[in-house]
């Protein structure tokens, strides 16, 4: 077993310290501790009913399971006998990032800032995105270290792909651009099948069971509080409804697509090397 380094502690405390307070700043910033709710942010235009591809208000308790989780991965890489393994090694500084550019997010919508937050959450899809790569071309991991990574950076993923495509409407609809171009109901179905596209395919390339069922859980629940949000919170739209509907059971099968598919891939028996690793 590798020998734990100097730069292994610091980037053990770097991730428990910067980590602890980044979900802190972004918890506030999202309406706890007295903070401002974020659907309240830049003049109403994050809330439930700015667009017709806005999730409708219950979706956001999932920051809520992913702050539990990122806070359970923290912890878990802080340990001593995690410090030189080689997939906190990999992975440690990016989520560390992610963290902080999801406080940076919050911060930007909260003092008005709109269009910067589209760039900034690219930014996090796409460390987000590394962390799959990563995560996905490691060896397998222990189960609980398969399970608590892959749960944790499946379920950010996939919802943030989901809470991108509705933020860019927001901005969009929010500025000076003309898409009266496109008839509503268009742009809706195209940019739903957009939105599935990307989140099957996050699905499919996962090749890790708890980071597939991560990412389909969080894309399908986020893409059915849209349709939620249309029947309940308004702004009416049977494009949107229809359109969320249909992705998010697309999303859901790719993800029952790839649990069958890595499941006949590392069937037990299989050995992955180590008698402790699990494909998750």
């Amino acid at each position: 077993m590798a020998q734990a380094t100097t730069a292994d502690r610091v980037r053990q405390l770097a991730l428990v310290v910067g980590g602890a307070g980044a979900i802190a700043a972004a918890a506030w910033g999202s309406g706890a501790f007295g903070g401002d709710a974020i659907q309240n942010a830049s003049s109403g235009a994050l809330s439930a009913t700015a667009t017709p591809l806005a999730p409708g208000t219950g979706a956001f308790s999932i920051w809520s399971v992913i702050y539990v989780a990122l806070i359970v991965t923290a912890v878990l890489h802080a340990l001593p006998s995690r410090a030189a393994s080689p997939h906190y090694r990999a992975l440690g500084w990016w989520i560390l990032a992610s963290m902080i550019l999801n406080a940076a997010w919050i911060c930007a919508a909260q003092v008005g800032l709109l269009g910067l937050t589209v760039p900034v959450i690219a930014l996090l899809v796409g460390v987000l995105a590394v962390c799959l790569v990563k995560l996905r071309t490691l060896p397998p991991a222990p189960r609980l270290d398969a399970i608590v990574l892959g749960g944790t950076i499946g379920l950010y993923l996939g919802w943030v792909c989901v809470a991108t495509v509705a933020n860019v409407t927001t901005v969009l609809t929010s500025s000076s651009i003309d898409l009266g171009f496109l008839p509503e109901p268009v742009w809706i179905i195209v940019v739903l099948a957009v939105a599935a596209a990307i989140c099957a395919g996050v699905a499919l390339l996962a090749r890790r069971r708890a980071l597939a069922v991560g990412a389909t859980l969080a894309a399908t629940w986020g893409l059915a509080w849209i349709a939620v949000g249309r029947l309940t919170d308004g702004p009416d739209s049977r494009a949107a409804v229809i359109g969320a509907i249909t992705a998010a059971a697309v999303v859901a099968v790719s993800g029952v697509v790839a649990l069958v598919r890595d499941s006949r891939t590392d069937r037990p028996g299989r050995t992955h090397g180590s008698g402790t690793a699990h494909p998750a």
